[in-house]
């Protein structure tokens, strides 16, 4: 989830220019993609724009949501029709949305400024800058107040998506950069891990929830380890000549590659894979190898460490840097892509060589946002679906203060829509007007 930059107003100039040399605009407030990278949310001055990403060549808008203005987190649980809002008119609020019956669900408020939310078929995570709440995603019931929590003012956290490995990473530290690990499902403490030397910038699980990906506010180096247990399993260097700050981390959903992405022009996609030269090498880099491995030995750590720590095997550079943005790894069309969204409005497409690597190809770049000149156009169709109003009109018959919930198995394959029938006789139960935080309810 990209944090939104407090001096970059949205439609205000930002120091960089574009490649014809013309000052570029920061257009959006927010962006994420969903859990399996199905689709795209981004959040601006009049509310929150929701896109498929099932093709290249074509954006579909599934839904544009103007219930809240100036939207700064704009989060999609997988494929279903949740979605959780918040906006820099009323920081302090998260309000959830089926957004194809056109209902607000409820809304809680919290006692300072949500910085980030967190969602995967169970569970529903709140980060506050000092505190953490989890919820029951079923019925939305408050489980566990994980509060006075090392400050966190970015709102850092990643919460794995798989049901079987749901746990809760978050900064264990003000000072150094560890990383307190937390099962979500058990509700406790599993442990913590000494990440990085300087404090964490960023934080990222795999889709199976077995790795972790983290940097530090340097953005030198960047670390995976094995979870539950916390060990270090990959380190790689993304560079040494400058310190950068990296917006997000990213695992391809087989965990063979992770993308990180920077205020730099540059995304570098390393391939997590373990490899010692052959003792039969008779090349070249297997001769080095060797040498490299066996001088490592009487060097200083610091030293041995760095010549230990292999390099991107993919990048791409971008026509300009200083614009935050996010980056995932997805297949599309059954071809490998890498998806960069930036806050300046626009997606790019690159296609991937799993084998190759190297510079990766721009093959689309689509925009996200609307120009002040324009008329805001209707939500496009869905492959094989209803658009946004045939679909209120459909459900004007149906119970509009509760939603059927989701199902732990549901939504296995990518981009497969949560059935609604699966929970049909086991709602949501929002009225429990004793939960801390409260829950609101919009009149219906």
């Amino acid at each position: 989830m990209i944090e939104p930059i407090a001096e970059f107003g949205t439609g205000e100039k930002i120091r960089r220019l574009g490649s014809d040399g013309s000052p570029d605009l920061q257009r959006l407030s927010c962006a994420s993609f969903n859990q399996d990278t199905t689709s795209l949310a981004v959040g601006c001055k009049n509310g929150y724009r929701l896109f498929s990403l099932s093709s290249v060549d074509r954006m579909d808008c599934i839904h544009q949501g103007e219930e809240s203005p100036d939207v700064c987190v704009a989060e999609r649980l997988f494929s279903s029709s949740l979605m959780v809002i918040v906006s820099k008119s009323t920081p302090y609020r998260m309000n959830i949305y089926h957004f194809k019956k056109g209902t607000e669900i409820c809304n809680y408020s919290y006692s300072s400024n949500i910085l980030a939310v967190k969602l995967n078929r169970q569970r529903l995570v709140v980060c506050l800058e000092e505190a953490l709440y989890i919820h029951n995603i079923k019925d939305m019931k408050l489980l566990k107040s994980v509060l006075n929590t090392p400050p966190n003012p970015k709102g850092l956290c990643a919460l794995s998506v798989n049901h079987s490995n749901s746990y809760l990473a978050y900064p264990g530290s003000f000072t150094a950069g560890e990383i307190t690990l937390y099962d979500a499902v058990n509700l406790k403490e599993v442990t913590v891990i000494s990440a990085h030397a300087s404090h964490v910038a960023a934080v990222s699980f795999s889709a199976s929830g077995t790795r972790l990906a983290s940097a530090s506010e340097k953005g030198t180096v960047i670390r995976v380890f094995s979870i539950p247990d916390g060990d270090k399993l990959f380190e790689f260097r993304r560079g040494m000549k400058r310190y950068v700050s990296i917006s997000s981390l990213s695992f391809s959903a087989d965990a063979q590659f992770l993308c990180a992405s920077s205020n730099t022009e540059t995304v570098h996609i390393f391939r997590l894979e373990h490899h010692s030269p052959s003792a039969d090498s008779p090349s070249w880099s297997g001769y080095m190898g060797k040498m490299f491995s066996a001088a490592s030995s009487f060097l200083p750590s610091q030293v041995s460490d760095i010549m230990h720590q292999d390099r991107a095997f993919a990048s791409v550079h971008l026509s300009a840097a200083g614009m935050r943005n996010i980056s995932a790894l997805s297949m599309i069309q059954k071809v490998p892509r890498l998806l960069v969204a930036s806050l300046d409005g626009h997606l790019y497409i690159y296609n991937l060589d799993l084998q190759e690597g190297g510079d990766c190809c721009l093959v689309k770049k689509h925009r996200l946002y609307e120009s002040a000149d324009e008329t805001p156009a209707a939500p496009e169709l869905e492959a094989g679906g209803l658009s946004y109003a045939e679909t209120v009109s459909t459900n004007t018959n149906q119970d509009s203060s509760s939603l059927t919930g989701y199902s732990e198995d549901g939504g296995v394959k990518r981009g497969e829509l949560i059935p609604d029938h699966e929970f049909a006789d086991d709602s949501l139960r929002l009225d429990d007007e004793q939960e801390f935080p409260p829950v609101s309810f919009q009149d219906t």
